[in-house]
């Protein structure tokens, strides 16, 4: 009954019968039929209010809404509640009888590493013998089945419908992306979490945001909201870290490789044949590379032990993971040995941690090659900032398009080229064609020089002018190694 799903939703006022039977809960007043009820959220771009009458139209019963219409309509039951986003996910949360506390959750957030963590998570659980589900940027996974992932997190209805799926076809761990966004438009409200991770936070997603103390406020609403029975992990190094779990109610605990922390890692030496570390005084080899892995490979470590496993059983899985596709993906040319670095850096700080990664592990006369652009759409201020990290950790630059989505390639690359100095115009290029991009940049390699391209990661498209077309950069970066050994 609505009465039922709307328990603990703060309620404004109610006009008419919520002792009726509700068939199903939506959004979108699109997909609503008989015996639906129409939650009337606002978004980004349209409110849900000024489509409650399509609702009705198709067949609602009850309307949740902040705003009534103007017009109300005889034997429709409307309630009128203070936050309709925070109300669907609580409804969400009864209508599907509440999988998310019949299920371990871990959610993990963070501007850096979420995919990261949150794959090695699936694959070591999944390893050690328990049926796991993965909601992440590049796919979702029930068990083995693959599902598609059009978001990093999904929308509120589809969660739930995820979740409860992954319970009935026996999961008992879920691993989550739990991104700014959704955090921020309540999609993950009403889900339970056993556990929650910070990684990192740095400058993305001003356009949405604003501003960047937004950004970290959003973030840490979700730590403030878990409850006392849930766990949280976060990164001791990152200035924020401590900050995120300041007001949490649930149990406190920490990773690091500078300070002491709960889970206390050591680099003792780092190679493009992986990463040996020290876990809390037991020595172990990764195939994983890069500092920004060890603290990936720490926060996997914590969750692990927190959830009960054996440490030596963990780590020796752990050893053998090799992550998620399209990060830090590396392919080797044939004859002339050229290292390719496939990545999905995005952000200033992204950026760094591989360019720095890979500038730490060159020997000799080894030249850093650097492909990136900037999406379209999105926070233009990193555009210069990124142009400027590229020319500071490589050799040789060429900037060309990511994902422009609506915007003109040219505008957003001359964007970038803010970032460039003097100096820097030297060792830098523009080529808009991501392809010949690629293309030139291969060209350019000497013998065993490192060829980063960056951005796009394990994405299979790009979107221009709002259309997506066929691209994935590694299949273009091995058919360009291809032709150079012919």
């Amino acid at each position: 009954m609505l009465k039922d799903l709307l328990y603990t939703v703060n309620i404004k006022a109610v006009i008419g019968n919520t002792s009726i039977t509700i068939d199903n809960l939506q959004t979108d007043s699109r997909k609503t039929t008989a015996g639906s009820c129409f939650i009337a959220i606002e978004g980004i771009n349209v409110n849900g209010v000024a489509f409650i009458s399509q609702a009705i139209n198709n067949g609602s019963v009850a309307i949740v809404t902040e705003k009534l219409p103007v017009n109300l309509i005889e034997n429709i039951t409307y309630v009128v509640v203070e936050d309709a986003a925070l109300a669907a996910g609580v409804m969400c949360n009864h209508f599907f009888n509440e999988p998310s506390k019949k299920i371990k959750i871990i959610g993990v957030t963070g501007t850096n590493g979420k995919t990261t963590i949150a794959t090695l998570l699936w694959d070591l659980f999944s390893r050690m013998g328990h049926k796991c589900g993965l909601i992440s940027t590049i796919q979702n996974k029930i068990g083995i089945e693959v599902l598609n992932s059009t978001h990093t997190t999904p929308d509120v209805i589809s969660l739930n419908i995820l979740l409860k799926s992954m319970l009935d076809k026996g999961c008992t761990h879920v691993f989550m992306e739990c991104s700014s966004h959704a955090i921020h438009q309540q999609r993950i409200s009403g889900i339970h979490f056993t556990a929650a991770v910070f990684s990192n936070i740095t400058h993305d997603h001003l356009d949405y945001h604003k501003t960047f103390d937004e950004y970290i406020r959003v973030k840490k609403s979700w730590f403030d909201s878990l409850p006392t029975d849930s766990f949280a992990v976060s990164n001791a190094d990152d200035k924020r870290g401590a900050i995120m779990l300041q007001n949490t109610k649930a149990k406190k605990h920490f990773y690091s490789l500078k300070t002491i922390a709960d889970y206390k890692g050591k680099i003792l030496e780092n190679s493009l044949d992986g990463l040996h570390m020290s876990i809390n005084d037991i020595d172990v080899h990764f195939k994983l590379i890069g500092e920004f892995n060890a603290y990936n490979l720490l926060a996997v470590y914590a969750v692990a032990i927190l959830l009960g496993e054996d440490k030596f059983k963990v780590l020796q899985i752990m050893s053998v993971l090799s992550g998620a596709e399209g990060r830090f993906d590396s392919i080797l040319s044939m004859h002339e040995k050229i290292v390719g670095i496939i990545d999905y850096a995005h952000t200033p700080d992204a950026l760094i941690n591989v360019l720095a990664t890979i500038k730490n592990l060159r020997q000799g006369e080894q030249k850093i090659i650097t492909v990136v652009g900037c999406g379209g759409n999105r926070d233009s201020a990193k555009r210069p900032l990124m142009a400027e990290v590229a020319c500071q950790y490589s050799d040789k630059v060429i900037f060309t398009s990511d994902n422009p989505r609506n915007e003109n390639p040219l505008q957003i690359l001359k964007e970038m080229e803010l970032g460039v100095n003097t100096i820097s115009r030297k060792k830098s290029m523009t080529i808009a064609d991501r392809r010949e991009a690629i293309k030139t940049a291969v060209n350019l390699c000497q013998k065993k020089d490192i060829l980063l391209i960056a951005g796009k990661g394990h994405e299979k498209f790009q979107e221009i002018e709002g259309v997506k077309y066929d691209f994935d950069d590694k299949k273009v970066l091995e058919e360009m190694f291809e032709l150079l050994e012919k």
